[in-house]
């Protein structure tokens, strides 16, 4: 029997981008048996949104897709393709692709930074993205789908999601499956959403997991980044620009990948402001470790306390 698909859209900020979105997802080829729109109620977070959407199909697979992602054409039949071959298959997602606005230099290093991420990570992982995500309806049930108490907004419902739907079967990155990001980003809305919305939260899962993965923004690269960007930090601040600048220059050569993206779609002023802006996402991440690992504490302290009856 064929896969059937649903695609889930959370759309209560009332999305400029949505036009663009649908008509991609109607256009693709095999395209799903349902698209649902999820604008209502509006104080709804993704998480919300998405759990609501799911309850109006009976589908055997969902897709999520957010509303400024416009999906290739083979998005739909790589799906379907890849949930009738492996009856283990609980989830899989794709990538951003790397189709940019070269005059806007934040968004482009962003999206071109998700791109280079998820395409490094190919293969089995422990966790799952939103964005651009498949899930076998069976087993988002019987975890319980998101956890839209716990994440009221956008943040990190999706990777908390994936641990809990990988102690049931297999999830995938499949950086073949892509959609073009249309949201357009500033550094200030990079770094706050690096620290308060992924970087803090994700911290406490891993604290509560006691478990830290080897991949995505976890890996061995993306660590080493941290630590060159730690070093050209100490550098500035202590003057030293001969060290300040041999780490930046570790930190690229470790993201050569990147900054030759970079170049080729920003130019050269685009793969420049890429190491500063590169150096900015890891610090905002170390930064978020100490903040982190204090809410976590907290969370514990409140959980392992008693209640009290009157």
């Amino acid at each position: 029997m064929p896969v059937s698909l649903a695609v889930v859209i959370p759309a209560t900020d009332d999305p400029p981008t949505l036009d663009r979105c649908l008509a991609a997802i109607s256009a693709a080829a095999d395209p799903p048996t349902e698209i649902i729109v999820v604008d209502e109620p509006r104080s709804a977070g993704p998480a919300e949104a998405r759990n609501e959407g799911v309850t109006e199909t009976t589908a055997d697979v969902v897709v999520f897709i957010d509303s400024d992602v416009v999906v290739r054409p083979d998005v739909f039949a790589r799906i379907r393709a890849a949930f009738a071959e492996s009856e283990d298959l609980v989830a899989i997602f794709g990538s951003y692709d790397d189709l940019v606005a070269p005059d806007e230099i934040v968004a482009g290093f962003r999206n071109l930074l998700h791109h280079t991420v998820h395409q490094r990570s190919a293969g089995d992982v422990r966790s799952f993205w939103a964005g651009l995500g498949a899930v076998r309806r069976a087993a988002f049930d019987a975890v319980g789908g998101f956890d839209a108490e716990r994440y009221p907004l956008s943040s990190i419902e999706d990777v908390e999601l994936g641990g809990r739907l990988v102690e049931r079967g297999r999830i995938v990155l499949d950086p073949r499956l892509r959609g073009t990001h249309l949201k357009r980003w500033t550094l200030s809305s990079m770094v706050r959403t690096d620290f308060g919305r992924r970087g803090v939260p994700w911290v406490v899962l891993l604290v509560e997991q006691r478990a830290i993965p080897a991949t995505l923004n976890l890996g061995a690269r993306e660590r080493g980044s941290a630590l060159a960007a730690l070093v050209a930090f100490y550098g500035l601040v202590r003057r030293r620009p001969v060290v300040a600048a041999a780490a930046l220059l570790a930190g690229a050569a470790l993201n050569h990948d990147l900054i030759t993206l970079l170049h080729r779609n920003l130019g050269v002023r685009g793969a420049i402001a890429g190491v500063g802006l590169h150096t900015i996402h890891q610090l905002t991440a170390v930064a978020a470790v100490p903040a982190g690992l204090v809410q976590a504490r907290g969370v514990m302290r409140i959980g392992s306390t008693p209640a009290r009856r009157r």
